[in-house]
């Protein structure tokens, strides 16, 4: 869902996107800011994102 609000977001914001999908825009924000900043990860979440590409 963040990359469709991300692709729509010039067009509309993106908390007119997020009234109509089941998305808070705070949820929006926080993926964006660890997606800016990985060491803000949760120590749990850090092995995680490693072990993706093995499962993939």
């Amino acid at each position: 869902m963040v990359a469709f609000v991300d692709a729509r977001r010039g067009e509309c914001g993106v908390e007119p996107i997020c009234e109509v999908l089941p998305l808070a825009p705070s949820t929006y924000y926080a993926h964006k800011a660890l997606q800016a900043d990985p060491d803000r990860r949760s120590t749990r979440s850090r092995p995680d994102a490693g072990l993706c590409p093995q499962i993939e």
